[in-house]
């Protein structure tokens, strides 16, 4: 009988796309408590192989892959190479399925417990309302002086109701957040929008310390630091081994810090 597997949870690392299937790193935790007398067991990463059929199908894409909670059904693989499986174990995903959040969820049924009750406790004052609007309408016009406070007071309002859309665009920018990414990290760019200057590969990085990258990176799914490019034109400025080993795991997109021209 075939081994099953069931996985819940993100991805750790960016989306990577072959020819007829994609691939993503994951990872659990392992058990909080253990047996008496064994060890507490760690985390477990695995690399995830879906058809793009399927995948298609879900709706995610590089971007919401990162942010999105899903629920991976298949079986471990042993004869996928090192180069396209970091994690300890492969995966071959016979089912994807996208989780609903929990926040969404418990808005969505707070509201419809709400509203029936707003309804039933607003329909009685709802008809006072009609009916002293009706008397006002109908003393308005016999008396002018009182149109005229009403003006007034219409003025005294209408800044007050200008002031709220400035306060809540003051509340919207919010800075991103991006998981799984290294300390520092500003922004995620695409690996072939980067210009590598002539200087830099002129030289040879060191094959220890590049090696020494390349399996933290098959650990973790991610670089140990971000790239310095120039914001605007993507120039490289810092980070070349980086890049070079971005560029031998097949990395589509690299995490940056801007330099800014002068």
């Amino acid at each position: 009988m075939p081994h099953k597997i069931t996985l819940t949870g993100s991805a750790t690392g960016p989306l990577r796309e072959y020819d007829r299937y994609v691939a993503f790193d994951m990872r659990e935790k392992g058990s909080p408590s253990a047996p008496k007398g064994l060890k507490k067991s760690t985390f477990i990463s695995y690399t995830v192989f879906v058809a793009k059929k399927a995948f298609n199908k879900t709706g995610l894409t590089k971007k919401s892959i990162m942010h999105e909670k899903f629920l991976i059904q298949g079986e471990p693989t042993l004869d996928i190479p090192i180069d396209e499986c970091p994690g300890e174990v492969g995966v071959i995903c016979f089912q994807i399925t996208v989780l609903p959040n929990k926040n969404d969820k418990e808005k969505n049924q707070s509201e419809e417990k709400k509203d029936p009750k707003q309804e039933a406790s607003a329909s009685p004052e709802a008809l006072q309302k009609t009916e002293s609007k009706k008397q006002e309408e109908a003393q308005a016009p016999v008396s002018q002086p009182v149109a005229n406070g009403q003006k007034k007071e219409a003025e005294k309002v209408q800044p007050e109701v200008k002031e709220i859309p400035v306060q809540e665009k003051k509340a919207e920018p919010k800075p991103k957040t991006l998981p799984n990414q290294p300390k520092g990290t500003q922004d995620l760019v695409s690996f072939d929008e980067i210009i590598v200057p002539e200087e830099f590969l002129k030289t040879r990085p060191n094959p220890e310390k590049t090696q020494k990258v390349i399996d933290f990176v098959k650990r973790t799914g991610r670089l140990d630091e971000p790239l310095t490019i120039e914001k605007g034109s993507n120039i490289l400025k810092d980070g070349y081994r980086r890049y070079v080993v971005a560029k031998t795991v097949k990395m589509d997109q690299v995490p940056v810090v801007y330099e800014y021209q002068k």
